[in-house]
């Protein structure tokens, strides 16, 4: 891409992410749009308290932009992965539901505002309807979708698809041939599917990115 469409790609994405902002704030949401990921990490970091102890649910995005790293470094956190056990990991993962400012993505975004996640073990899911003090949403322009059905089937057919392949090999049939076939297995990591369509506790914090980020 050259740089005058660059440019314009930009200004589209700057118009809409503004509508989108302002479609999650009536629906409660704390709600901030930002161009890029150095202005998301900038956002966030000036978001969490410095006394907050934080943790996060699996991410990309939360990568991408360096916010994982910054915490680790800023801050006391509840890292799973520092678990030896599968006990210890599960106490974790507990423990991260009562955090100051638990950090996530959302799988797809409607226009009009609402979240739409799927998780396997639900923990993701959890934090984001209650438990942290506060639950900051980062998310960039690429998950945002016309509407509910199709920020469902987003879900689904998309970032499900992609992330089983961190997990691979499965024996699901997504991690097998990429696309979702709606299976029942023991496997499935499509097992709690959670739209977000008001934030009645005034806990969550979306973070719009005007770039593609993570999937």
């Amino acid at each position: 891409m050259n740089e005058a469409m660059r440019k314009v790609v930009q200004k589209r994405n700057d118009l809409y992410g503004a509508t989108v902002v302002a479609n999650l704030q009536k629906r409660g949401f704390t709600a901030y749009y930002v161009p890029d990921k150095e202005a998301a990490l900038a956002k966030a970091l000036k978001l969490i308290p410095a006394d907050h102890t934080v943790a996060w649910g699996g991410s990309v995005t939360i990568d991408e932009i360096g916010l994982l790293a910054a915490v680790k470094e800023k801050y006391r956190t509840i890292d799973r992965e520092k678990a030896q056990t599968p006990e210890e990991r599960a106490e974790l993962m507990r423990r991260a539901l009562l955090c100051d400012t638990f950090l996530m993505s959302s799988n797809a975004i409607s226009e009009d505002g609402q979240l739409v996640n799927i998780d396997g073990n639900g923990n993701r899911c959890a934090a984001l309807i209650y438990g942290p003090r506060q639950v900051l949403l980062i998310a960039g322009i690429n998950k945002v979708t016309k509407d509910l059905d199709s920020a469902i089937k987003r879900a689904r057919q998309v970032a499900a698809t992609i992330n089983v392949q961190r997990f691979a090999p499965l024996p699901t049939p997504c991690c097998k041939t990429g696309l979702c076939m709606n299976c029942n297995l023991p496997e499935s990591i499509c097992n709690q599917f959670v739209i977000t369509r008001r934030n009645n506790h005034g806990h969550i914090v979306v973070v719009l990115v005007g770039e593609d980020l993570g999937f």
